[in-house]
C-alpha cells in the first residue's frame, strides 16, 4: 500500500522559515512526479509546487521566489523549503505523487496523497 507522510509543519512568525518533508513507502518505482498542495479551512486545495521528471519545478505565483521544491528521487522523497513566510501561507499542506496526466496544478492529476501537515504563520 502506497503511503505518503508529511512532516515539518509547525508555527512560525512572519518572515520565518520551515522545511516540509514528504516520505513515501510502498511504491516499487520512482514517482514520475510529486507535488505540494495546500488547503485553507473551508476551501479546496490549491497547488503550491510540483516537479515532473527532469523538468524544473512549477510554482504557484504566490510562492515563487520564497518556496523551493526539491526531491531525492532515489528515495522517493520530496521537500519544500519555505522562506519569508506570510500569514496567508497558513494552511494544511499536502504531499501528492504519481501523475496520471493533466495539469500540474490540478488535484485530479495525482493518484496518491498524504494526510497533511499544518503550517501556521503568525503576524
Amino acid at each position: 500500500q502506497v503511503q505518503l507522510v508529511e512532516s515539518g509543519g509547525g508555527s512560525v512568525q512572519a518572515g520565518g522559515s520551515l522545511r516540509l518533508s514528504c516520505a513515501t513507502s510502498g511504491y516499487s518505482y520512482f514517482f514520475n512526479c510529486m507535488g505540494w498542495f495546500r488547503q485553507y479551512p473551508g476551501k479546496g486545495r490549491e497547488a503550491v509546487a510540483s516537479h515532473y521528471g527532469a523538468d524544473s519545478p512549477n510554482y504557484a505565483d504566490s510562492v515563487k521566489g520564497r518556496f523551493t521544491l526539491s526531491r531525492d528521487i532515489a528515495k522517493n522523497m520530496m521537500y519544500l523549503e519555505m522562506k519569508s513566510l506570510k500569514p496567508e501561507d497558513t494552511a494544511m499542506y499536502y504531499c501528492a505523487a504519481d501523475c496520471r496526466g493533466g495539469a500540474w496544478n490540478s488535484q485530479d492529476t495525482y493518484n496518491y496523497w498524504g494526510q497533511g501537515t499544518q503550517v501556521t504563520v503568525s503576524s
